[in-house]
């Protein structure tokens, strides 16, 4: 007999069968139902959790991107310089891409495709991946550690970068980047980042 699953349980399991179906089938082709049942609920039990399956769509990007990770790695960088906060955050961002990499190319796949309601929810989560890296920078400049510039333009160019790098090698020439070309480009990135190309 299958064990009885708390609320967080069956929450838990509700999105992670979202999210392997939506990498598969897109956010269009997985329905409720199905994911529903890949999760061993009833629908109404998807609808009672989330609401709708827009709702469902929003925790899924909110819990099981890089999002988390970054609100994760940001109180660590503290003590780093920021040579080596940067390539952990570019690193970490990299992986995840490369985790999810179904997810990700579904959703460049269709986003065009998208009701409006999920495309206000995708922008959502964009602008917050890049106001939390821009607070980031904030901070720092208040600690007089790195110069005045907007640091919501200089978020969107760095995480801008990385997925450039992740999209042309992983999803176009579909190549598998080893962890040492991965970090090797990064800390180039990185030192184009921060020190530009003049000599």
């Amino acid at each position: 007999m299958q064990k009885r699953r708390n609320k967080a349980e069956t929450k838990k399991a509700l999105l992670e069968s979202a999210l392997q179906l939506i990498s598969e089938k897109g956010y269009l082709g997985a329905t409720t139902r199905e994911i529903a049942e890949k999760a061993g609920v009833s629908e109404i039990t998807l609808f009672r959790h989330f609401g709708s399956k827009e709702r469902l769509f929003e925790q899924l990007l909110k819990q099981y991107t890089f999002l988390p990770r970054l609100k994760e790695l940001i109180p660590r960088l503290k003590g780093l310089s920021l040579e080596e906060a940067l390539f952990e955050v570019g690193v970490t961002f990299f992986d995840t891409l490369k985790e999810r990499q179904g997810l990700v190319k579904i959703m460049l796949s269709e986003i065009n495709l998208y009701p409006e309601k999920i495309r206000q929810i995708y922008t959502r989560f964009i602008e917050e991946l890049v106001d939390t890296l821009g607070e980031f920078f904030h901070e720092l400049q208040i600690e007089g550690l790195i110069k005045k510039f907007n640091t919501k333009r200089a978020a969107r160019l760095f995480l801008g970068m990385v997925f450039s790098f992740f999209q042309s090698e992983v999803i176009l020439k579909r190549k598998s980047v080893n962890p040492e070309e991965v970090k090797k480009t990064i800390r180039e990135y990185v030192d184009i980042f921060l020190n530009g190309v003049k000599s």
